[in-house]
């Protein structure tokens, strides 16, 4: 049985608006898309404030309502994003959205009119349902993690609300054709939890059930709710990721270490493997729904152009410090993380400009890393406008991508 969130969270977290100047959002003859609303499913890459909620329904503590969390653009008020800032999807100003006739509107928690509202996005969330995790004892028998938030629980919650959005078919077609809708990212936690547990070959072989999820969530929003504009992230280099790093540190070897980044070779080759099933699975997709744009946005390749060339983004003019694999927010360790004192404790050793960090608390980015993630999506939706939806609505092409 599904569970509902209550509406519990403060007004601005159960809908975003997404302002922009007014006037003309399209200029003559320009021919970029503009969506009336934004709909998103994903976890905490997307998380604008569900995790605190999620998470204290299932009694798990969590730190990210307490500072440094929101320090860089909150003011210093923790919103339930799990970073310094802002998440991708508050960067882009407007995200191609129609502004000047009505807000358009990030769907992340509720309606702000229902009182058992659900919610479409939360941290820890998983493709696979929880079941399958716990039934096998991943992370550990004894965890609570992962919570009862995967993607096909988020879909029934977003079916729950449409009630509330739309009143005859005809509308909702009317709607839901008009919205931009992020399916994702999906698949780290997935595989970060397994990692704890499985082997690598066995992780592995979670890939295809994780694709075949996500393709069966993107038809269902086009067959049953009329989508016909769709996101899609891959998942991120989980080998350079320090929580990973961490993990393996007693059991990995030089060799399983890129010489160039520090990464681990066979553990970014998962998601390389993820990256690659999906293009595929979304090529297959587009052929079934010629009308619909269905568009990959890469999460991989900009992370590896930071960690590679780290001088060259954050903020200006040194960029990102040297040591780009250590995190900002963290505990006693090597990448200042430790899986026992996380962001937010009173043991934890903040850094002094998050800016100048690609890595916040650990898996999740500073705002400053995710602005340039966020900006090779934007592109990549912009090139989709300019195109004709098919094999170009690939976000930025990158040598990071292939499988090996």
């Amino acid at each position: 049985m599904t569970r509902r969130l209550p509406c519990a969270a403060p007004p601005l977290l159960l809908f975003l608006v997404i302002a922009s100047s007014p006037g003309p959002a399209v200029s003559a003859g320009s021919s970029r898309r503009r969506y009336d609303s934004i709909f998103s499913f994903g976890d905490s890459f997307a998380d604008t404030g569900n995790k605190p909620i999620a998470f204290a329904m299932y009694s798990v503590p969590v730190t990210v309502m307490r500072p440094p969390y929101g320090e860089t653009f909150f003011g210093g008020r923790p919103t339930g994003r799990t970073t310094d800032g802002r998440v991708i999807l508050d960067l882009p100003k407007t995200w191609g959205c129609r502004s000047y006739h009505r807000p358009c509107w990030l769907l992340t928690t509720a309606a702000a009119s229902s009182a058992t509202a659900p919610t479409s996005i939360s941290a820890g969330a998983t493709t696979l349902a929880a079941e399958f995790y716990h039934a096998r004892g991943i992370p550990s028998a004894a965890s609570k993690l992962p919570i009862n938030t995967s993607l096909n629980v988020q879909l029934e919650w977003f079916e729950t609300l449409v009630p509330s959005l739309c009143a005859t078919s005809q509308d909702c077609n009317e709607l839901f054709g008009k919205s931009l809708f992020f399916v994702g990212e999906f698949g780290v936690n997935d595989y970060h939890l397994s990692l704890k547990k499985l082997s690598v070959r066995e992780v592995r072989s979670l890939i295809p059930h994780v694709i075949e999820t996500i393709s069966m969530a993107i038809e269902r929003l086009i067959v049953k709710h009329g989508a016909k504009s769709l996101v899609v992230p891959g998942v991120i280099p989980s080998g350079c990721s320090p929580p990973i790093l961490t993990l393996f540190a007693d059991r990995a070897s030089p060799a399983d270490s890129d010489s160039r980044t520090g990464c681990l070779k066979q553990i970014n080759q998962l998601g390389k493997r993820h990256n690659s099933l999906l293009k595929a699975a979304l090529h297959d997709l587009r052929a079934r729904h010629p009308h619909v744009r269905i568009i990959y946005a890469d999460f991989f390749g900009p992370i590896m152009e930071m960690i590679e060339a780290p001088r060259k983004f954050g903020q200006k003019p040194l960029g990102f410090r040297q040591d780009v694999l250590t995190v900002c927010c963290g505990g006693p360790g090597r990448y200042n993380y430790n899986d026992s004192v996380a962001c937010g404790d009173p043991d934890a050793t903040p850094c002094t400009n998050p800016s100048a960090s690609l890595y916040w608390d650990g898996v999740h980015l500073t705002e400053a890393g995710y602005r340039h993630v966020a900006d090779g999506w934007l592109r990549s939706i912009l090139s989709s406008d300019r195109g004709s939806g098919g094999e170009r609505c690939q976000a930025s092409a990158s040598t990071h991508g292939s499988p090996q």
